[in-house]
């Protein structure tokens, strides 16, 4: 039976847990939550279908953002208004995108799978889900947030993302035809989000219901409402939240400290830079550094590299256990940061090249974070 969602409060939770997953990326929850209240009003509640009961022969696509979440500079403003980028056109891009890809395919969507966990990287697929009448399934393809298209596993698997819409707030509409390969896709798609100076609605990776049981994370949706839930009453019980939800996951409290450093630039349609940690509490007298591309990648304890992707690094408000995307974290704040292994998806040679240190440039093996804090 699909999972039914039907109160804000459980629309509350599943957001707080999908930007936990989003480590540090993934979108803006606020307006995550702006979307799923707005479609609670309108359509009423809110469907979770488990993947078996999608039948082989549906036809699925996967709807994400691509693009930078980077602030916007006044530079940045004042190139925008050259370009008539003013007033926006289109509030939700998923909609628009799949009828577009509906259009070019000549044949309806059945099933909507969020390509990622994240603060509207989940929530806006669902929205979208909702409002065309399509089923949306209680899974994802990363089991977090990641930066590139590469990195998800239909990539991994080969599958073919091409044809691939496009649909910005401005109103421009584009189509991939045919790509040669992941790396090229990745780069036309981050080429279409410069346009729009942010993020970009897309549809793509046309796949069965049988091959989406071969590849779907599965019941990440579920687990986020859970994290999202332990989080909200180990604040309102008085517990630290950042042990809840460490416990609750079979994760660690890597950190606790107050941000010291915030670098950040906007790059090739990313937004990368490094964050630095004081401790506080028993982590006083040590240093954490964690770099992120979008989302939160290496770590460093005291200089020496420390937890990795794939494994998960979550930076989490000290007191209240809100989890923090990387453009809204603020030199001074007190947090905790979570860590926690990553899906068996990605627990594999080929997950960790492709997630791992190495993919980033980075000449650091990845250690799992198990034997990381065991060492």
């Amino acid at each position: 039976m699909p999972r039914l969602i039907t109160t804000v409060q459980e629309v509350e939770d599943l957001v707080r847990g999908v930007t936990f997953f989003g480590t540090g990326g993934g979108g803006n929850p606020d307006k995550g939550l702006r979307f799923l209240k707005e479609t609670l009003e309108d359509v009423g509640k809110i469907e979770l279908v488990d993947v078996d009961e999608i039948s082989d022969s549906a036809t699925v696509c996967t709807c994400f953002y691509m693009g930078s979440i980077a602030p916007h500079t006044p530079e940045v403003q004042a190139r925008m208004k050259v370009m008539g980028l003013v007033e926006k056109e289109v509030e939700r891009v998923l909609p628009e995108a799949v009828k577009a890809l509906e259009r070019f395919l000549g044949r309806e969507i059945d099933a909507i799978v969020p390509a990622e966990l994240g603060g509207i990287n989940t929530p806006a697929p669902i929205d979208a889900a909702a409002r065309l009448g399509k089923k949306v399934v209680d899974g994802d393809y990363a089991g977090r947030a990641i930066p590139e298209i590469v990195q998800i596993t239909p990539s991994m698997a080969g599958k073919q993302l091409a044809p691939m819409s496009s649909v910005d707030e401005w109103g421009n509409v584009a189509f991939v035809e045919k790509v040669r390969n992941h790396q090229c896709a990745e780069a036309m798609g981050k080429a279409i989000s410069t346009v729009a100076f942010g993020l970009v609605g897309q549809t793509a990776f046309v796949i069965s219901g049988k091959e989406l049981k071969e590849l779907l994370i599965r019941g990440t949706v579920s687990e986020s409402i859970m994290v999202g839930k332990t989080l909200r009453e180990a604040r309102m019980s008085g517990r630290d939240p950042a042990v809840a939800v460490a416990k609750a996951l079979n994760g660690w409290v890597l950190f606790v400290g107050r941000v010291t450093g915030k670098e950040w630039e906007d790059r090739q349609g990313y937004y990368w830079g490094t964050h630095t940690f004081e401790g506080t509490d028993k982590f006083a007298g040590h240093e954490l550094k964690v770099w992120f591309k979008n989302e939160n990648h290496i770590s460093w304890l005291d200089g020496k590299p420390y937890v990795t992707s794939p494994d998960i690094i979550q930076v989490i408000q000290r007191n209240t256990g809100d989890p923090i995307v990387n453009p809204a974290l603020s030199i001074g704040e007190e947090v905790a940061i979570i860590g926690v292994r990553k899906r068996e998806a990605f627990a594999t040679e080929q997950g960790i090249a492709t997630v791992g240190p190495a993919h980033y440039g980075f000449d650091i093996e990845h250690k799992p974070i198990e034997q990381v804090l065991t060492e």
